[in-house]
């Protein structure tokens, strides 16, 4: 048998238990949860504000560092996707116009 480290186990079933608790939090209430319009236009923002924070950082990083050369097929991509969806307005396009750009580059000229 294998010996358990009990620490673990208990650090483990809290997390369980505090994750449980605060996702059913409103489920537990009867009445309605209105929030401030102060917190409904912020959270308008949030998953723009996510993506760019996971985004942003791979694009312009290598293994932690500013890229110091511009042949990085990544940034033309990057750039080609964001006008796209200023231009359409449309995920989809955007995803399709980007990896057009990035894979050519990343495959034929190994950027």
């Amino acid at each position: 048998m294998t010996d358990i480290n009990w620490h673990t186990v208990v650090i483990v079933l809290g997390l369980a238990v505090v994750t449980v608790i605060t996702r059913a939090f409103f489920l537990f209430s009867n009445r309605t949860w209105t929030m401030p319009h102060w917190a409904q236009r912020g959270l308008q923002y949030a998953p723009i504000a996510a993506l760019a924070a996971v985004v942003v950082p791979e694009v312009v990083m290598v293994n932690g560092h500013l890229m110091d050369t511009w042949k990085d097929a990544r940034l033309y991509a990057g750039i080609v996707g964001a006008a796209v969806y200023f231009w359409r307005k449309d995920v989809l396009f955007t995803i399709v116009a980007g990896m057009a750009v990035y894979m050519p580059l990343h495959l034929g000229l190994g950027w």
